[in-house]
């Protein structure tokens, strides 16, 4: 039997630098590092939420930013149904980069793909350059959903990850979204136990119950 009721594919993007392993880190072990090894190509995590007593896997690729493996990484666009495109909020730079992420998903992922733009960093207050509202604003512009987050400290890290599920979920439910393997989504196929009953003629029945 599944220990699940859904399991969802997502990958996080964004430049390098920004903390996208940091915030994997953060979500699967509740764990935070200051020294990390910038990510060659893909490195995977799961973690299983639950929300409304379901019970929800999130299988994460965390994608490397630099252009040498941006090869590689397409490769993981297709099969997620879920994604995060984050920023450093202390760097305007990667905050300027999103809209060219946004277009390496259009071209390469899943048309049905649920979004969430992400500043992570939010504890660095004195270092800041990109505001909440400048987030928010660029985020209601594309019509997706916006978080700040901190890796450090987890400040809304699994929240994150659950709001974009519960997303996902709302559509699939709307038949916005056609569940398959192909765009990332599987559901739990477990039936309820079948209690066996004795027909008139004494032969065993099933029936479910």
């Amino acid at each position: 039997m599944n220990s699940f009721d859904y399991l969802f594919r997502f990958i996080i993007v964004g430049d390098s630098n920004v903390g996208k392993s940091c915030l994997l880190l953060q979500f699967t072990d509740n764990n935070f590092r200051n020294q990390h090894e910038t990510t060659i190509g893909v490195e995977f995590g799961s973690k299983t939420i639950t929300n409304n007593n379901k019970k929800i896997k999130v299988q994460i690729w965390d994608t490397a930013g630099q252009d040498s493996f941006r090869s590689i990484t397409r490769s993981y666009y297709r099969g997620a149904i879920g994604g995060l495109i984050v920023y450093d909020v202390t760097s305007r730079e990667s905050f300027d980069s999103i809209n060219r992420w946004l277009g390496e998903i259009e071209n390469h992922a899943n048309e049905k793909i649920v979004l969430s733009i992400v500043g992570n960093k939010a504890d660095l207050t004195e270092q800041r350059q990109v505001s909440f509202q400048e987030g928010m604003d660029l985020a209601k512009k594309h019509n997706l959903r916006f978080f700040e987050t901190s890796a450090k400290t987890g400040m809304n890290v699994e929240n994150t990850f659950l709001f974009t599920s519960v997303e996902i979920i709302s559509r699939i439910e709307s038949g916005k979204l056609e569940p398959s393997e192909e765009q990332g989504i599987r559901i739990s196929q477990s039936k309820p136990p079948q209690e066996e009953t004795q027909g008139d003629d004494g032969e065993k029945k099933s029936r479910c119950c």
